[in-house]
């Protein structure tokens, strides 16, 4: 990675579902400041723009202001790094063509840089994480949906529009659950954070067993939830895994025909729950794989913080050499 002594700092930023994570980071992927603002809380892109400037400024200024900074690297859901544009993002509050790089370039007066989230999140892991040395991988992300980031022959995958990867917006029902993008059955639905709390609702209405669960109410309940319960050795939580996980295992299995990948790198919240989703996704993974690719793809975990992998990805976006862009 080049230094440059005379802008020796990089912006990293995450926009989340939930959280926008940012920080300032150096040229040896040392997070040296960050903070954080709630995605959620500004419906209007213009004040969320805002609100961010308002926390980054005072960090750039630690380090010697906008003039040391040699860029800023977003990474964010259904980014395009192409154009520089959010678009139609189910899980954000602004809808619609975002043009957010060249809103926080004309706000910061630092150029911009905007991908996919995940897309910088397997950066990250390619860059200082668990991806070190593998040339093919497929990041997944889990957290309020599912993102991926495909690399393939040491290239991330952007596709001719920059939009190549959505495989949270793989259908795996047809007839089942309502999804934020408009279609029903993806696969976020099902094994997202949210999407095992739906899970949980939908089995507390079903089933008559007693659970921790149930002292919850319904509308209350989350993901970690789940996850305490299932420590406490409760049977419908470790049930609530091991549905996410065979969805979850079963649709990998169907990913690795495509690229046939070295690893496939889990990174979230829900990827921390350890056995009780990790061996429901490995045994649906070896069931449903096609034989020749048996025995062939690690599921690894990230080795990255979760407030670290996908900004140190949009520092590497800053660093690395533009895609060839199909017009």
């Amino acid at each position: 990675m080049t230094i440059n002594m005379e802008k020796p700092y990089v912006v990293g930023m995450d926009i989340g579902g939930t959280n926008t994570v940012f920080g300032v980071v150096d040229s040896r992927g040392n997070v040296l400041a960050s903070d954080s603002v709630k995605t959620q809380q500004y419906t209007e892109v213009s004040e969320y723009v805002d609100a961010v400037c308002k926390k980054l400024l005072p960090l750039l200024q630690q380090f010697g202001g906008a003039e040391k900074i040699k860029g800023v690297g977003v990474g964010a859901p259904n980014g395009n790094y192409y154009s520089g544009t959010i678009e139609f993002a189910p899980n954000l509050p602004w809808k619609g063509v975002i043009p957010l790089a060249a809103m926080f370039e004309e706000r910061l007066g630092i150029p911009t840089a905007l991908t996919n989230d995940a897309n910088a999140a397997a950066i990250g892991e390619m860059t200082y994480g668990a991806a070190r040395g593998l040339k093919d991988f497929i990041m997944i992300t889990l957290g309020t949906g599912v993102g991926s980031g495909i690399v393939i022959n040491g290239q991330l995958v952007y596709g001719h529009d920059g939009f190549a990867g959505e495989l949270g917006h793989v259908v795996v029902d047809p007839a089942g659950r309502q999804c934020g993008c408009g279609r029903k059955g993806c696969l976020e639905t099902y094994c997202s954070a949210t999407g095992v709390a739906r899970t949980a609702r939908e089995f507390l209405v079903a089933r008559s067993e007693p659970s921790l669960l149930r002292n919850i109410p319904s509308e209350e309940i989350q993901s970690k939830d789940v996850y305490d319960a299932a420590v406490k050795g409760d049977k419908l939580a470790l049930e609530i895994f091991e549905f996410t996980g065979k969805v979850l295992g079963t649709a990998l299995a169907n990913f690795v025909a495509f690229s046939s990948p070295e690893a496939i790198i889990l990174f979230g919240g829900l990827a921390k729950s350890g056995d009780y989703i990790m061996k429901p996704i490995q045994k649906a993974l070896e069931e449903n794989v096609l034989n020749i690719y048996k025995g062939k793809t690690k599921l690894l975990l990230s080795q990255l913080k979760d407030a670290d992998a996908a900004v140190l990805g949009a520092l590497s976006l800053i660093h690395i050499s533009e895609p060839t862009r199909p017009y």
